[in-house]
């Protein structure tokens, strides 16, 4: 055993675990990166992410630029701020990346995502389904005797809040986009 670990017993640290705390608190981010939009991309910086065995917590992409060929990924990913700022310098350093937004620590902005979510229930279960779903404005976007698909827009914590209160009603299968983000104000 390398004479440098924890002795068994013992109060000290080893050589290779000297961060304090402070430097393990983990924060999630929201990055928008616009990129061209060709085969391959979406693949190569979702590599630098798996590759170095950072999470991605949400992902959309999409073209948002027809003429100039460019597509908007975002994605929501945590770590700590040393993590973070890695990834963003990585990122930046990608031929087809144009620029790369940390909506999280340039200000304000819009974070919204998609649901589809399948409640399957009779009886009170169902008009309670329906009545959450009001309170929620989820719209029913498909309806049988016998259960209801919602789509819901909102935030993920809106969205995580109707999933659990549905879970009891008959809750069967939720399908989620990820979150688009924008920054708030008159710059792009």
């Amino acid at each position: 055993m390398n004479a440098l670990a924890i002795k068994k017993g013992s109060n000290k640290k080893s050589a290779y675990n000297l961060r304090s705390p402070l430097d393990e608190r983990e924060e999630t981010h929201t990055l928008s990166i616009l990129v061209d939009n060709e085969s391959g991309v979406l693949a190569r910086v979702i590599g630098l992410f798996s590759g170095r065995g950072y999470n991605i917590d949400s992902l959309t992409v999409a073209e948002v630029d027809h003429a100039g060929h460019r597509s908007r990924i975002t994605i929501v990913t945590t770590g700590t701020p040393a993590v973070i700022e890695q990834i963003k310098a990585q990122l930046e350093r990608m031929v087809p990346v144009h620029n790369v937004h940390d909506l999280t620590v340039e200000g304000a902005f819009v974070g919204r995502e998609l649901a589809l979510i399948k409640v399957a229930g009779v009886g009170e279960h169902r008009v309670e389904a329906l009545r959450l779903s009001d309170v929620f404005r989820a719209s029913v976007v498909d309806s049988t005797l016998e259960s209801f698909i919602f789509e819901l827009t909102g935030t993920p914590e809106k969205i995580e809040a109707f999933i659990d209160l549905m879970r009891p009603l008959g809750l069967v299968e939720v399908g989620r986009t990820g979150v688009a983000a924008l920054a708030r104000g008159p710059k792009g």
